[in-house]
C-alpha cells in the first residue's frame, strides 16, 4: 500500500483550545501524528488547502513551516524505502524527529550497546558498557558530536585512563576500540564524514601491546595433579582448572556448562560459548577421576555444580553466574598457588597458556588450530609463538657455542 505524508489540524484542543498542526503519516494503513508544536484556532485553517489562512498573524511564517515538515517527511520516506523496503510509519515519525544524521555518540553508543544486548552478546556488553561510559564521564558533555572527538580529545583520554584511572596498555586500546567501532558506525550512517576520522596510521594508532604469556610448566602440572591436604573448595578449584587444561585450556565458561549428557562413545562433545563452533574431543584418562568425583552430581545434568542454581533461561544470568564462579575459582587458585610455593600466576585462563607452552612446537599448528577452534591459523601463529623458542635457541647457541 502507498504512504500517505500529509499536514492536517487535528482535533484535539489544548488547555488554551487551540488545535495541534501535526504531520500525518499512513502506511499500511497504519497511522501516526509528528507534531510541529504549533497550534490555532480552527478559523484560521484552510482544510482543503490544508495551509494556514491569511487571517492568521503569523501565516506566512507557518506556511513555509508546514511545507518544510512535507518536504523532510518525503525525503525521509525515500531514504528508508530506499535502504529497507518493509518500514512502517512509526519508523517515519521517530526518523523524521530524531534523524539518524543528527545523532551523538552517546545515542549511537545506546544503539550499539542495545544491539548487543538483543544478539545475546552479554560478556561483550558488560566489558563495552563501562567503556563507553568512562569516554562519556571523561568528556563532561551532555552530548558528544562527532566532530568534537578528535585526535586531540582521545590523546587526553589515553592519558587520563593511564594516568587517572590506572589501567593498562591493553585496557586502554581496549577502550579506543570501541570508540572506533561507534566511530565507523557514524561515517557509515553518514553521521560524519571520513575527512574526520582521528584513527589511522598518522593519527591515534590502535595497535595491541606485546603481552607475555606464563602457562606452568610440566613439573608445577604435576605438583598441581598430586597436591595433598586441600580444603574442599581448594580441591573443586583445582580440579575444574585440571579439567581445562586436559581439553586443550577450554575456557571457564564452557566448563561450567558441561552436562554429563556431552559425554558418550568416550569423547566430549561441547559447542564453544566464545564463537558457537563444535568441538569432539576424545576423554583423556588423566580426566576420568575427576569425573568420577562428580559422578553424584548427575541428576543435576552439569558435571560441575556451579551452574546449578542458573536460571538457564536467563543469559544474563548465566553470565553472572559464570563470572561469580571464575572469581571464587581463582581465588582457591591462588591460594594452592601459594601453597605449592608457585612463582607463577595460577588462574583458569592460565591453563590455556599451559597448554601452549607444553605443547610449544610438538603439535602440528594446523591441529592446534582444530584443539583452540580458533578462525584464523594466523590467531594460532601468533598465540602459540608465546611459547615457542626452539628456533631462538638453536640460532643463539649456533653463535655462542665456539
Amino acid at each position: 500500500m502507498a504512504s500517505s505524508i500529509k499536514v492536517v489540524l487535528r482535533k484535539k484542543r489544548n488547555k488554551q483550545g487551540l488545535f495541534p498542526i501535526a504531520v500525518r503519516i499512513i502506511k499500511e494503513r497504519k497511522t501516526t501524528f509528528y507534531y510541529t508544536g504549533h497550534y490555532l484556532e480552527s478559523k484560521h485553517w484552510n482544510e482543503d488547502e490544508r495551509k494556514v489562512k491569511k487571517s492568521h498573524p503569523n501565516s506566512a511564517r507557518l506556511n513555509n513551516l508546514i511545507a518544510k515538515k512535507i518536504a523532510e517527511a518525503n525525503k525521509t520516506l525515500l531514504d528508508l524505502q530506499a535502504n529497507d523496503n518493509v518500514i512502517s510509519s512509526l519508523q517515519i515519525k521517530q526518523e523524521i524527529s530524531n534523524p539518524i544524521g543528527k545523532k551523538s555518540f552517546n545515542e549511537l553508543a545506546e544503539m550499539y550497546l542495545q544491539d548487543l544486548e538483543k544478539n545475546d552478546k552479554l560478556s561483550r556488553l558488560s566489558s563495552d558498557k563501562p567503556r563507553v561510559n568512562h569516554f562519556i564521564k571523561f568528556t563532561k558533555f551532555d552530548h558528544i558530536l562527532f566532530t568534537q572527538i578528535t585526535e586531540s580529545l582521545l590523546r587526553r583520554f589515553m592519558a587520563h585512563l593511564k594516568t587517572e584511572r590506572k589501567v593498562s596498555e591493553r585496557s586502554i586500546i581496549n577502550n579506543l576500540i570501541v570508540i572506533r567501532t561507534i566511530y565507523n558506525k557514524a561515517i557509515k550512517l553518514g553521521i560524519v564524514e571520513q575527512k574526520l576520522y582521528p584513527f589511522g596510521s598518522d593519527k591515534i594508532r590502535i595497535k595491541f601491546p606485546e603481552t607475555e604469556k606464563v602457562g606452568l610448566s610440566i613439573e608445577e602440572v604435576r605438583l598441581l595433579e598430586n597436591v595433598k591436604n586441600l580444603t574442599e573448595q581448594q580441591e573443586h578449584a583445582r580440579n575444574i582448572w585440571l579439567f581445562s587444561f586436559y581439553f586443550a585450556g577450554m575456557r571457564i565458561a564452557d566448563v561450567l556448562k558441561i552436562r554429563w549428557n556431552d559425554i558418550y562413545d568416550g569423547r566430549l562433545h561441547y559447542r564453544m560459548n566464545k564463537n558457537a563452533k563444535f568441538l569432539s574431543l576424545k576423554l583423556p584418562e588423566k580426566a576420568l577421576p575427576i569425573l568420577k568425583t562428580y559422578e553424584k552430581e548427575k541428576e543435576d545434568g552439569f558435571i560441575f555444580p556451579d551452574m546449578k542454581k542458573a536460571n538457564l533461561d536467563s543469559s544474563k544470568d548465566i553470565l553472572a553466574k559464570t563470572k561469580t564462579a571464575n572469581r571464587k575459582i581463582n581465588k582457591y587458585l591462588t591460594e594452592i598457588a601459594d601453597k605449592l610455593e608457585l612463582n607463577k600466576k595460577l588462574t583458569m585462563h592460565i591453563a590455556r597458556h599451559t597448554f601452549g607452552n607444553i605443547s610449544g612446537d610438538k603439535i602440528p599448528i594446523q591441529m592446534l588450530q582444530k584443539l583452540y577452534r580458533h578462525s584464523s591459523i594466523t590467531t594460532t601463529i601468533n598465540y602459540q609463538s608465546n611459547f615457542t623458542y626452539k628456533d631462538e635457541d638453536e640460532a643463539l647457541d649456533t653463535v655462542i657455542n665456539f
